[in-house]
């Protein structure tokens, strides 16, 4: 990294104008938490990031370690701030550091979040508000950007990353950060009051469906169940709302896929975590900005199909992709699971319905419906509950068609009994007593489940 100063350039005090005191001192209150709503601080943070990009060599950036220019940021920062007489304590100091080295490295204001393993989503409404979740909660931060621009450059930074852009042509992106988490951003002019993000964080351990079971997600009994329906190849619905937890179920329950399978994933924005060592990870691809290049679930379903696979994972079925998979999946890709939106297993198959008639608008409902109920063994309902949390309600097989109707039957439940005063919700687990017919599939793949397990005057709390 380049440490020459450049002829002609301002100096940091030049730049400063009147945010640094007369004497040389600017005080400027608590690091990090008192600094979101001062000023003074950011103009100091905006004119030294300024002042180091005229110094550094970027290119020579290239070459080195993250630990080299983390150190070379924070000699060149105190440099700066020695030649014009900035003082500030040391408390200040290290975190003007640390905020200039997350602009230059990292992405800004958003570092810390970042860095905070209880933090679920991040939802940024305008530089001037950051609202967090933690433990299902929202709650607003003391985060804030220095002004739209500075949010603009962080939402380019995440989305040029992973090949694509965002501008006035183009304001809406899904993208995802290095760690898998997904990103949405959304800018004027569709956004009215300025740019617009969230996040959705994923840990870099996914959970387990045992880590479910410590959070009251569902039971073991259940979980029990749901390892073996993985185990058997039988082709699973995730069904849910926003932020219920599809995701995390599907990655859970492809824990226990066998290693010896090949596995197609297939996202808009890739955030599935397999953990077995044969997997082939695709991702769409918007149009560009002459409306060409797109490469949509569909045509990358259609593709999985030559590449040999033993299961097909599709992120979430959202069109006319619906088809091409329900075909997968009875054309010998047993054990193939996808994600959707719905509130119910019921709507989850009305829902599946209609994008089929997307692809084939010809197609007469009860053939549609047929497909389905040939195709798709289990369906499992996640739904985020008032308070916050995540559970499984409800596990629900498929077991046929009646005249024209899919025929389904519950086989676990949630059942919320109240709301406690201080907004937990409660209420238990139960099987329906019904035998599943996928019993008999289960132990032919040898998973051998007790029948104590369905009896229905057991309640789970």
């Amino acid at each position: 990294m380049s440490t020459d100063i450049h002829g002609g350039n301002p100096s940091l005090r030049e730049r400063l104008g009147s945010a640094a005191a007369p004497n040389g001192y600017a005080p400027f209150g608590a690091p990090r938490a008192g600094s979101a709503d001062n000023p003074a601080y950011h103009e100091l943070k905006q004119h030294v990031h300024q002042a180091l990009l005229d110094r550094i060599d970027l290119e020579g950036m290239q070459r080195l370690s993250q630990e080299q220019i983390r150190e070379d940021l924070k000699t060149l920062v105190g440099r700066l701030l020695d030649e014009d007489n900035v003082v500030i304590n040391d408390i200040e100091r290290r975190t003007l550091v640390r905020d200039i080295q997350d602009e230059v490295l990292g992405f800004g204001p958003l570092e810390p979040l970042l860095a905070d393993p209880e933090i679920s989503d991040i939802l940024v409404n305008t530089y001037r508000q950051v609202y967090v979740e933690r433990h299902g909660q929202l709650e607003l931060s003391n985060i804030r950007f220095t002004d739209d621009a500075h949010l603009l450059k962080i939402i380019d930074k995440i989305v040029s990353r992973v090949g694509r852009r965002i501008d006035e042509s183009s304001p809406m992106v899904d993208a995802r950060l290095p760690d898998g988490s997904r990103v949405n951003a959304i800018i004027p002019p569709l956004a009215i009051d300025g740019p617009v993000m969230s996040i959705r964080r994923f840990s870099a351990q996914p959970l387990r469906l045992a880590d479910l079971v410590e959070r009251h997600s569902l039971t073991t009994e259940m979980a029990q169940i749901l390892q073996g329906l993985g185990k058997a190849k039988v082709n699973i619905l995730i069904s849910g709302g926003t932020g219920s937890g599809k995701t995390t179920m599907l990655n859970a329950i492809s824990g226990f896929i066998s290693t010896s399978e090949r596995i197609v994933t297939i996202e808009d924005a890739a955030e599935l975590q397999m953990q077995q060592p044969h997997v082939v990870r695709l991702e769409t691809r918007p149009a560009n900005i002459e409306g060409k290049g797109e490469v949509t679930q569909r045509a990358l379903v259609r593709n999985a199909l030559r590449m040999r696979p033993d299961r097909i994972i599709l992120g979430e079925v959202r069109g006319a992709e619906a088809l091409d998979m329900l075909q997968a999946m009875n054309t010998g890709h047993e054990g193939s699971m996808a994600t959707i939106h719905a509130n119910t297993p019921r709507d989850a198959l009305t829902r599946l319905e209609n994008m089929i008639s997307m692809a084939a608008s010809m197609l007469p409902g009860k053939a549609m419906r047929q497909q389905i109920s040939a195709a798709i063994g289990v369906v499992v309902q996640v739904a985020r509950l008032t308070d916050g949390k995540r559970k499984v309600v409800a596990i629900q097989e498929i077991t046929g068609m009646e005249g024209e109707i899919i025929t389904m039957q519950e086989i676990f439940t949630f059942r919320q009994t109240g709301i406690a005063q201080d907004g937990t919700v409660s209420g238990h687990f139960q099987a329906s007593g019904v035998r599943p017919q996928f019993l008999d599939r289960l132990r032919a793949f040898g998973v051998v489940v007790p029948e104590s397990l369905f009896d229905p005057s057991r309640q789970y709390h």
